[in-house]
C-alpha cells in the first residue's frame, strides 16, 4: 500500500521549522568566513523560505520565497550581533478587587488576550509592563511577580520567535479606555465570562486566575519536549 499524501502539518509547526532554519542559517552567515559554508547557509535560507510560503498558504506573490530570502539576508550581522535569538515581549495578567482579569481585543486580528508589548531598550521588563498596560487600556498597575515564561511560537501566539514574560499585576488606578489604534475593545472578565476568540487560555488561564485569587504557584514555563526537536508536548 502506498503512503497517503493527504497528511497535514500544523501551522505552528511549519512556522517553527521555517524560523528555526532561518535562524540557524543567519547565525552561521554571521560567523563563518568560509565561502562554501556561506553558500550552504544561503541554501538553507531558501528552504526555510519555501516552508514559510507553505505556512502562508502559498502567498499571492509568486516570488514570495525569494523576497523572504532577501529580507533575511538583510538582517545578517557580523559575529555576536548576528547571532539570531528570539525577541522578548512582556504580558500583563492584571487583576482587580473583584477577581476579574483585564483583557484587550487586538485591532489587527480581533483576538482577545491580556495586554502585551515588545520589550523596549532602556526599560526593565517590569517597567515595560506598566507602560504597555497604561497605553493600551488606561489602567495603572503595580507588577507583583513573574508568573510565566512562554514560547510564543509553540503556543501559537505569534508568527515570529519570541519569549513572553508574563507578570501578575495589581490594578491601582486609572480609567478603562482602550488605545484607539491598537485595540478594538477592552474589559474586565471573570473565568466564566472570558470573550472569544481568546488565544492560549487553555495554557495560561488557570495559572493566571490562581494568581489573581491569591494563590502562589511556581513560574509556569514550557516543558522540555522529548525528544526536544520533534516532541509536541506543551505542558
Amino acid at each position: 500500500m502506498e503512503p497517503s499524501d493527504d497528511r497535514s502539518v500544523p501551522l505552528k509547526t511549519l512556522l517553527r521549522w521555517s524560523e528555526t532554519l532561518a535562524g540557524i542559517a543567519r547565525t552561521g552567515l554571521g560567523f563563518t568566513e568560509s565561502l562554501y559554508e556561506k553558500e550552504r547557509f544561503e541554501e538553507i535560507l531558501k528552504v526555510a523560505a519555501d516552508i514559510r510560503v507553505e505556512a502562508d498558504d502559498g502567498g499571492e506573490d509568486p516570488d514570495h520565497a525569494g523576497g523572504l530570502v532577501q529580507e533575511w539576508m538583510g538582517t545578517v550581522g557580523k559575529g555576536v550581533p548576528g547571532y539570531v535569538t528570539p525577541k522578548v515581549a512582556v504580558g500583563a495578567a492584571v487583576g482587580n478587587d473583584k477577581g476579574e482579569l483585564l483583557l484587550i481585543q487586538r485591532a489587527d486580528s480581533g483576538i482577545w488576550l491580556y495586554p502585551t508589548g515588545w520589550c523596549d531598550v532602556g526599560y526593565s521588563a517590569a517597567e515595560v509592563v506598566v507602560k504597555e498596560v497604561e497605553e493600551e487600556t488606561g489602567i495603572l498597575v503595580e507588577p507583583v511577580r513573574l508568573i510565566a515564561v512562554l514560547d510564543g511560537l509553540r503556543l501559537g501566539f505569534t508568527r515570529v520567535p519570541l519569549y513572553s514574560l508574563l507578570f501578575y499585576c495589581r490594578a491601582v488606578g486609572g480609567e478603562l479606555v482602550g488605545h484607539p489604534l491598537e485595540t478594538r475593545d477592552v474589559g474586565w472578565f471573570t473565568r466564566d465570562t472570558m470573550p472569544q476568540p481568546l488565544v492560549g487560555s487553555e495554557r495560561w488561564g488557570e495559572h493566571v486566575f490562581a494568581a489573581i485569587n491569591g494563590e502562589r504557584r511556581d513560574v509556569l514555563y514550557d516543558s522540555v519536549r522529548q525528544p526536544m526537536w520533534r516532541g509536541t508536548s506543551a505542558t
